[in-house]
This record gives C-alpha cells, sequence and structure tokens, in this order.
C-alpha cells in the first residue's frame, strides 16, 4: 500500500512538474521612450471659464513583464500643464503654463501578440519645474480695463503663484502596441489625469477652496525589448 502511495505521490508531482513548464512565462523587461500632445485646465472652486490649454509631453519609460497579460511601467515624464482662461467675445486672453516632471507608476495590463491592446492606470507624482504667463493685458491692473467682462468674476488666480510644488493624482489610459519585430514595437496611448492635490494656495480661509489639475494626453511611443 506505502508503494502504491508513492508511485502515486511521484505521478502527482510528474504532472504538477509538466503543468508549471506548461504556464511557465519569461519576464520581459523593455525601455523606451514617448512624446505627444498635452490638454491641460484646472478645476477652480469657485469655478472660472477656460478652455484646455495645449502643451507638450516627452520621457522615458521603462517596462517589467512577469506574468502573461500583467506588467508594470514606470515613467519619467516632461510635461506641460495649466489652464486657458476663456474671455468669450472680448478681445482679452490669459493663460498659465506649469513645466512639471512627472514619474507615473502603473499597473500594465494588455491582451493580444502582434498586435496588443492594453489598459495602464496608477498613481503619478509631479514636482513643479516653473511656469509662464501669457497674457495681453496686466492682470495686476484689471480695474483699469473699462471693457473687462463683468461676467468674469473670477480674477485672483491669475496673480496667485503656483504654491504646491508637488502635486499627485491617479492616471489611467488606454492604448494599442503593434510589433515590427519581436523586440521592437510602437505605441499610441490616450491617458487621462486627475490631479488630488491642490495647484494653487486654497482652503476655507482662501480665495479658492480647491485648484485641482485634470489633463489628457495623447502620445506616441517606441518601445525596445532588452530581455
Amino acid at each position: 500500500m506505502s508503494k502504491l502511495r508513492i508511485l502515486l505521490l511521484f505521478i502527482a508531482l510528474g504532472c504538477l512538474s509538466t503543468l508549471m513548464a506548461q504556464t511557465h512565462y519569461s519576464s520581459r523587461v523593455s525601455i523606451g521612450a514617448k512624446g505627444g500632445v498635452d490638454f491641460s485646465r484646472i478645476f477652480f472652486n469657485p469655478s472660472v471659464k477656460q478652455g484646455m490649454l495645449t502643451g507638450g509631453v516627452f520621457g522615458f519609460q521603462v517596462r517589467y513583464i512577469e506574468e502573461n497579460h500583467f506588467g508594470l511601467i514606470a515613467e519619467l515624464n516632461w510635461e506641460q500643464r495649466g489652464w486657458k482662461e476663456n474671455f468669450e467675445s472680448a478681445p482679452y486672453r490669459y493663460s498659465r503654463t506649469i513645466n512639471y516632471l512627472q514619474i507615473p507608476l502603473l499597473a500594465h495590463i494588455y491582451f493580444g501578440r502582434r498586435g496588443r491592446f492594453f489598459f495602464n492606470a496608477g498613481p503619478e507624482i509631479g514636482f513643479c519645474l516653473g511656469s509662464s504667463t501669457s497674457a495681453n493685458f496686466d492682470p495686476a491692473n484689471i480695474d483699469k480695463l473699462p471693457d473687462f467682462p463683468i461676467d468674469h468674476k473670477n480674477t485672483q488666480e491669475m496673480t496667485m503663484d503656483v504654491n504646491h510644488k508637488i502635486d499627485f493624482g491617479i492616471s489611467a489610459g488606454l492604448g494599442g502596441e503593434f510589433f515590427a519585430t519581436p523586440r521592437h514595437s510602437v505605441i499610441l496611448e490616450a491617458r487621462f489625469y486627475y490631479g488630488l492635490g491642490n495647484v494653487l494656495k486654497s482652503g476655507r480661509q482662501e480665495n479658492f477652496a480647491g485648484s485641482n489639475s485634470m489633463s489628457v494626453m495623447a502620445t506616441i511611443g517606441y518601445w525596445f525589448r532588452i530581455k
């Protein structure tokens, strides 16, 4: 009886080893670069009339895939965010561009082989590198503009500094990856970001209760598999 048990044990171990050999997935590491366009705005509370500010994004990326259909992506991106005020028919323009060094850490879920559909999502932290203002009037002397739109009530943000130098939030994106060879591929991605912190000084006793950033990116990138 004991011999039968030993035999069954060896058979079970053999089956398990075969199954593991069939399901084993070799880890893969890729490096790459990406670039594209960014459309952003700030969610002010109380609200400010805005359009979408157009900026650029460029960065480097590393991808590690350990399991079939799942991996991790880390990026280091330079990105332009901010806001562009909407004066409707009035002949005024104002925009604030904020340059960030962004570091996303994303879960990467994909399906397909030669052509892949993927979903990326995860936290992101950004460090403000500086900001610039573009306007055809002096924001500090709006009261001297007799034809300034009276319905454009909130103007304090035009002269406020970027008080919070670190921004953090959540990003998620959808895209496709297309392989030229097993080691070379091109990606197209649309990604959404929402900041959980305030960009300007905000609070109950401040001009704004909140000033959260939001952006939508459209990028093209390249992956080179090194392992």
